[in-house]
């Protein structure tokens, strides 16, 4: 499946259809990305009103919660977790739990030579009790956190989960 053709010409005909086109896009990449995916189980995390929350999540959520944007070069669109605040809500009624404030939060990424997702990955990972270090491994072959044999893919705000690019590579592997 191609999930879009980013062609000046083909933009100025799908414009009218565009929201059509954007959520066929947007719900073939969940699902996708769900197929391939190594788990299906997820801490999410974000900032609000000065606190940082975390909570834990199945798939079942990802229409609620991402957003479809654009990739950068040239790799069509991206899955985003870029939670609007009525989105943040919903996951706080879904038991987001705070887990610092934000400042401290910021004055760790500040601190540090990693960026706001590693050290969220960081904090989750050394409160289940276990060592943390920076990989890159991707999610179609494992979580960033297995606790209790449970598999967790870890996400805080902006957090790209896939795109257009990455999707194609990895159905024309499949065969």
């Amino acid at each position: 499946m191609v999930y879009s053709n980013h062609s000046k010409e083909n933009n100025t005909l799908q414009r009218g259809k565009q929201t059509m086109t954007n959520t066929t896009i947007f719900n073939a990449l969940i699902n996708d990305y769900n197929f391939f995916s190594f788990t299906h189980d997820y801490i999410f995390g974000f900032c609000y009103k000065g606190l940082v929350y975390s909570v834990k999540a199945t798939s079942d959520i990802l229409p609620f919660v991402l957003k479809l944007d654009k990739a950068s070069r040239g790799a069509g669109y991206a899955l985003r977790f870029k939670p609007t605040n009525e989105q943040k809500l919903f996951l706080i009624a879904r038991g987001a739990k705070a887990i610092c404030s934000a400042d401290l939060f910021n004055n760790m990424v500040a601190e540090s030579k990693y960026n706001r997702g590693e050290i969220f990955e960081k904090i989750e990972t050394e409160y289940a009790g276990q060592t943390w270090t920076k990989d890159n491994v991707p999610f179609y072959m494992d979580g960033d956190l297995t606790v209790n044999g449970v598999a967790y893919q870890i996400k805080f705000e902006k957090a790209t989960f896939t795109n257009e690019k990455q999707m194609m590579a990895l159905k024309s592997k499949r065969g």
